[in-house]
């Protein structure tokens, strides 16, 4: 059996990023952070079209579930896995997280950083995505110092959790 790591990989994270985003899709308070009701039009629109793009490339979630004793779905369940224990060991129990940058900043690094799948047509759009303009909206543009200060913190999680992740190795 012979595995494509990187896709597995890059498949996990898809999914991660896609169960985050129907979680928290449209739950930010405005008034949290005392934030423009532009600025969450904003995440919610980057979700909104990060969501639709990563429909396209992974299953239903049904799927995953129903074929889980599979070798392939079960390397992806287990990245799957190891992000998301990754992400809850690192943020203590109530404390205060900005989903959509973390999704966002897990992606940024993943596929711009990394430079994962920068070959694969499934995920041109994820390679192509003009995220330094989005970091620069969602960082320099908000006047909230508290809240830039925890979209700040996202990055640096997503950060660790990806250098991890990238050097996870499948084989128990």
């Amino acid at each position: 059996m012979i595995l494509n790591v990187s896709k597995i990989k890059t498949e996990s994270l898809l999914l991660f990023c896609k169960d985050l985003i129907l979680s928290y899709k449209d739950r930010v308070d405005v008034n949290d952070y005392g934030m423009d009701k532009e600025v969450i039009e904003k995440f919610n629109n980057i979700g909104n079209d990060m969501l639709k793009q990563i429909l396209n490339v992974t299953f239903p979630q049904n799927y995953y579930l129903q074929n889980r004793k599979h070798y392939r779905i079960k390397a992806v369940l287990d990245g799957y896995n190891f992000i998301n224990d990754e992400i809850s060991k690192n943020l203590k129990e109530n404390e205060a997280f900005n989903p959509s940058m973390l999704y966002f900043s897990l992606l940024a690094v993943w596929f711009k950083e990394l430079n994962k799948e920068s070959r694969s047509k499934e995920y041109i759009y994820f390679l192509l995505y003009p995220y330094s303009q989005v970091y620069d909206k969602l960082l320099i543009e908000i006047k909230n110092k508290e809240f830039r200060a925890l979209n700040i913190k996202m990055i640096e999680l997503a950060e660790n959790v990806i250098y991890k992740f990238d050097k996870y190795n499948f084989v128990k």
